[in-house]
């Protein structure tokens, strides 16, 4: 099969390029699909460029962990039935991922796509969506909560944003541009503010959350605003971060989160336990039937133009970036 190959890290126009692998074969309890789109979110990019740290294995790296397609092939375990079907991927292997002709994942790990969304919507669903969704609803109901989405325009904060407004939440959402912000707004945020302004946030939380602060903060860069966040926190709210690109290994002030007895979530939507991986999968499969959550794609590259598709997202991209297989 054609895949999308790294063997060490670096520029994605310097290290990105396609190379032939041997098909895979689904194991007991997996499912293979013939992958119609990949999506690529910032870990991808973190990794591939090293940021992250991560060592390349040997053999290199077929990078992405969402995407969608259709079942081939299925292991032991799982109905036949299930060959034919259209599923998005989530949480493929670090190392064998969707950027290829073919990904094998756990049968849970492919969920049936929505017959409405396309294969290119699909390839967004898996980090953006299960991660809104840990980093809103994995604790219990928000119904009646204050939460605050920082980057309430992002591929993952507007899905949060409109999560939490499902949910019941009032939400309060920051953005850098003013796109952003117009994006949480139209995502159903009940307020919209600048993320850089710290003062109007201290006073709409006072003022939402009846001077005691927001139950829960969504974060998407624990480094910047750890310290504001801190701040804005209810007694025993909880701060569930899902990213940190300022800085990989910021300082901790213990006691301004210890003093409220808050609780620090750090969530990856890649990486869920079982029961979490079904309560998500079932609370986001009623929302996509209801015509809800539906991502944004700001542009779609073709697999051996994949290199293009990694630097749109480090430039930050207005929305999800999907490279298609044909």
């Amino acid at each position: 099969m054609r895949a999308l190959l790294y063997t060490r890290t670096g520029p994605a126009t310097e290290v990105l390029h396609l190379a032939d692998r041997p098909l895979p074969r689904p194991g007991p309890g997996a499912v293979r699909v013939r992958v119609a789109a990949s999506g690529v979110n910032p870990h991808d990019t973190k990794s591939r460029s090293g940021w992250s740290g991560r060592e390349v294995p040997p053999g290199g790296v077929i990078p992405h962990s969402d995407g969608a397609g259709v079942i081939d092939a299925v292991g032991t375990g799982v109905e036949s039935a299930r060959i034919g079907e259209r599923v998005f991927v989530l949480g493929a292997p670090h190392g064998a991922g969707t950027a290829a002709d073919h990904v094998v994942v756990p049968s849970l790990q492919a969920p049936p796509l929505p017959p409405t969304f396309s294969m290119a919507e699909g390839a967004c669903i898996g980090v953006p969506a299960y991660t809104a969704w840990l980093a809103v609803l994995a604790d219990g109901p928000v119904a009646g909560q204050l939460v605050v989405v920082q980057g309430g325009g992002g591929a993952v904060g507007r899905i949060a944003v409109e999560l939490a407004r499902l949910s019941g939440a009032t939400v309060l959402a920051t953005g850098r541009s003013e796109q952003s912000r117009a994006v949480a707004a139209a995502r159903g945020a009940h307020h919209v503010l600048p993320a850089g302004d710290a003062t109007a946030l201290r006073d709409m939380v006072a003022r939402l959350g009846d001077g005691r602060g927001a139950a829960r903060i969504v974060e998407v860069d624990f480094a910047a605003n750890r310290a504001l966040d801190a701040a804005l926190l209810a007694p025993h709210g909880t701060l569930a971060a899902y990213s940190c690109s300022s800085d990989r290994t910021p300082p901790l002030d213990y006691y301004a989160f210890a003093r409220k007895a808050a609780r620090l979530s750090f969530v990856q939507g890649n990486d869920l336990t079982p029961a979490e991986l079904a309560g998500a999968t079932a609370c986001l499969t009623r929302h996509f039937a209801a015509g809800q959550l539906r991502p944004d794609i700001a542009a779609t590259h073709p697999l051996d133009r994949a290199a293009r598709a990694h630097e749109a997202v480090e430039r930050g991209a207005p929305a999800n970036i999907v490279v298609t297989i044909d």
